[in-house]
């Protein structure tokens, strides 16, 4: 049976000590390994000690969980964090399953994991402070690992008045910014973007309800002659019926009405 002969405190991390024993084989002194403070505090480690295998394996395991949860511990330290994210990250740490057994539920029972009040957080702060829809918010929990029963709650911290009000903050900006194209196209383009950021179908529809989106005459006048104009380059060196189709065909699919592009040709006759 193996004896503890000396104890010392690691030099560059002084919760940790490195436990030197001798094996009895003629050898003397050897080092075996190392352990947390609070590891050598539960096995009462000391001078003078005898550890069979048995003892050896356990203390080597409560000191892989205890090194697993030190990390778990510091990953937390940075933001909340969900119990997958916890898991997944021990993974990558190359920690065995069992050891991260141990260390969430010990996590959970100290309450510095909690999935509820991590989705609640998580909500509120995407909800306040970048332009998600609940739908990509809830995508985003479901990778996390949070389970549908609690989405469900978290998400009525995201009430749909504030979706309204922050999809017709986005119609309204995607508006001015494409007003060179047809009010169809805006609108096409709106409704992508709304999805794509995970609004539902009905806040983006109230949404382009609720903002002023009918373009002035003159306006749209303005969009057809500038896609025209693009067009135009394009199909130049055509001429007749042939060029009239061409252009037709490109305008209307950029989502103009049949009388701005006669209007539009019309004008660039008499030019």
């Amino acid at each position: 049976m193996a004896i503890i002969t000396k104890i010392t405190t690691q030099q560059k991390n002084v919760d940790r000590f490195n436990v030197f024993m001798d094996y009895g084989k003629g050898k003397g002194e050897e080092f075996a390994f190392s352990v947390d403070s609070d590891v050598l505090i539960k096995f009462n480690l000391k001078k003078g000690m005898e550890l069979d295998d048995f003892s050896f394996l356990e203390i080597q395991y409560q000191d892989d969980i205890r090194k697993a949860y030190n990390l778990a511990i510091n990953y937390l330290a940075r933001r909340m964090r969900s119990e997958k994210e916890i898991k997944d990250y021990l993974i990558k740490k190359e920690v065995d399953e069992p050891v991260i057994n141990e260390v969430l539920h010990r996590l959970i029972s100290q309450k510095y994991i909690n999935d509820q009040e991590y989705a609640l957080a998580y909500v509120r702060t995407q909800a306040n402070t970048t332009d998600k829809g609940p739908d990509l918010i809830k995508m985003e929990l479901k990778e996390k690992g949070i389970k549908d029963d609690i989405l469900i709650d978290a998400l009525e911290e995201y009430p749909r008045e504030q979706q309204i009000e922050k999809a017709t903050k986005m119609t309204e900006k995607i508006f001015q910014k494409n007003s060179n194209e047809s009010l169809k196209i805006q609108k096409q383009k709106l409704e992508h973007l709304l999805l794509r950021k995970g609004y539902p179908f009905e806040v983006i529809q109230i949404a382009v309800d609720e903002t002023e989106v009918e373009k002035e005459e003159d306006e749209e006048m303005k969009a057809v002659h500038f896609q025209g104009e693009k067009a135009h380059r394009k199909y130049a060196h055509l001429s007749g019926y042939e060029y009239q189709q061409k252009m037709k065909q490109a305008l209307y699919r950029k989502g103009f009405s049949m009388d701005y592009i006669e209007r539009f040709l019309s004008e660039s006759e008499k030019s």
